[in-house]
């Protein structure tokens, strides 16, 4: 079916700060590591390969003050990556990035929590569908189900 929207990565300006000036979105350093493996990279949106140079520090997916804006720690590479990643939500999830579950969040233009779900690589199509059906929603997060950690944004196309 035709697509109604497109996965964006982490901000361009959050990575450019963190690995050129060492400093994440609460203004901290970030801490650099060598990956174990499987840990999720949200500017290539895969999971890192044993050895891999990464950092760990705090993001903000949203730009409004107020009480939905919240920090989180990501997992970035430690050098820019030229990887494309996919444009379907299914690759990304069949691609283990996702899991086998996780969350869809939908937000409003102010950046409020509007609707959400647990869903998984076969249902999240006809989700993110679903909450794109709404006219109150602007963009979705799509985060972890057991951390609840951020994994990427999906915006209307």
């Amino acid at each position: 079916f035709d697509l109604c929207y497109k996965i964006t990565p982490i901000k361009s300006t959050f990575l450019q700060r963190a690995r050129v000036v060492g400093i994440d979105d609460q203004a901290q350093l970030v801490e650099r590591l060598i990956a174990s493996g499987g840990e999720p990279c949200r500017d290539s949106l895969r999971r890192a390969v044993k050895g891999e140079e990464l950092i760990l520090a705090s993001y903000c997916p949203f730009e409004m003050a107020g009480p939905y804006k919240e920090y989180g720690p990501v997992f970035i590479h430690a050098k820019a990556t030229t990887e494309i990643f996919p444009s379907h939500l299914t690759e990304l999830a069949k691609a283990e990035y996702l899991g086998q579950h996780f969350v869809l969040r939908a937000y409003s233009m102010q950046e409020r929590i509007v609707d959400a779900c647990l869903t998984s690589p076969v249902q999240c199509e006809m989700d993110v569908r679903r909450l794109f059906e709404r006219e109150d929603v602007q963009f979705i997060l799509v985060r972890f189900s057991t951390y609840g950690c951020y994994a990427c944004r999906i915006e209307r196309r």
